[in-house]
Parts: C-alpha cells; structure tokens; sequence
C-alpha cells in the first residue's frame, strides 16, 4: 500500500480539471464580443438551476440543466441562439480545456485510488474525459445522476464511499468551488480547495483542511 494516510484522491471536474471558461472562445466566435458575459452567466445559471432542482426535487440531469443554462444566458445577452448554435455550444462544453498541470498530477498520483466525481452527466463526462490525455489515469469517473443527488447533499458524496470502497477520513477531495469543498468537509472528508482565482472562502462555517493554488499542491500528501 502506497505510504499515505488517504486511500482515494477523489476530484471535481468543472472548475478544477477543467476549465469551464474555455467556451468564451467559441462563444466570442458565434457572438462576437459577448463571449464573456455568456459564458459567467451560463456557468452561474448552470449552477443556480442544480441546486433549484435539488431544493425544488425536480431532479434532470445536468445536460439538460447546462442547455437551460444556455438558452437563459443568450436571451440574458440579447444573442439569438439557432439549433445549430446552440449544438455548437454545447458540444464545447464536452471538449473544455483541461488545465496544463492536470496529467502531470494524476501520473504522480499513480500508486493511489483516483477518481473524478462530478454533478456532471455521464453522457457529458465521458467524451469530455476522453478527448483529454489523462482519461487512462483514472481509476473511476462518477457521477451523481446514478443516486439523482445533486452536491453538495450528503447523500451524493455517500456514492464515492460505495463505489470506491473507502471511509470518509480516507478520502482527499478536491474542488475549485467553495460550495463543493463546504459540502465535501462537512460530510467528512479531507478537501483541498484549489483557489485559482484567490478568492475568499464562503462564510458559511466549514473551511477547507488545505488550500493550494492549483493541484500540484496536493502531492504534498505523497510520500
């Protein structure tokens, strides 16, 4: 057994192995100068309506809550958004950059139990993972669409603990949003926030166990 006090190293994807700001570029080419405010308001939105969803329990999956996303955040831009548009943009959703540092991690990483565990769909996670480089390092990618339990919910961190056969204090979990890290640590599991923005933890009680600027932080934990 590896020489670490964590038996999983679990991740988030959107935010923290994946930069979901990559779209402006597509969205400035299909509506040119408005790239940036589509792409905040579609990512605010695409957030808002899970945990609408979840509260409201009118649970769909998170595909069909990034198109909704989508369609408010063109009308929100005055953009016109066709069929075709609209494929496009999705379809950029499904080829995000990852960020430069992300291989070089999972490959350090090798020895340990990986996983990404995302509010993500499978029918989004897997053509997103598998055009990057670093798919065949992954021992699990998993998604809350199995348990129709959006995080942060306890019951949608609990899938991790079923699947990967571990305990909560054996996990290290990362994410680059804050309520993703509140809702992780106060379940029970290590976090590591990966800041890359520098921005300020939420007020809401719970602070992450580490804190790093991106994730060759965590292989601090790597003996």
């Amino acid at each position: 057994m590896p020489d670490s006090k964590f038996k999983a190293f679990v991740f988030d994807a959107y935010g923290t192995l994946f930069d979901v700001h990559s779209v402006i570029e597509k969205c400035n080419e299909l509506f040119p100068g408005k790239g940036e405010t589509i792409s905040r308001v579609w990512r605010q939105k695409q957030l808002e309506y899970s945990f609408l969803r979840q509260l409201m329990g009118r649970y769909t999956t998170f595909l069909e809550i990034t198109g909704d996303a989508l369609r408010y955040a063109c009308k929100d831009a005055r953009a016109e958004l066709s069929q075709n548009t609209e494929k496009e943009l999705i379809d950029s959703y499904l080829k995000l950059k990852h960020y430069e540092e992300t291989e070089e991690v999972l490959r350090k990483l090798q020895p340990y139990r990986t996983a990404i565990f995302s509010n993500g769909s499978l029918n989004m996670l897997t053509p997103l993972i598998n055009q990057s480089p670093f798919a065949p390092l992954l021992d699990d990618v998993l998604s809350v669409d199995e348990v129709k339990q959006f995080k942060p919910t306890p019951m949608s961190y609990q899938l991790v603990l079923e699947k990967m056969e571990v305990r909560r204090e054996e996990v290290l979990f990362m994410s680059s949003n804050t309520w993703d890290i509140a809702g992780a640590a106060s379940f029970g599991f290590h976090t590591a926030w990966i800041n890359r923005q520098g921005r300020e933890m939420d007020q809401l009680g719970i602070k992450p166990h580490y804190e790093y600027e991106d994730l060759r932080g965590i292989l601090e934990h790597v003996k």
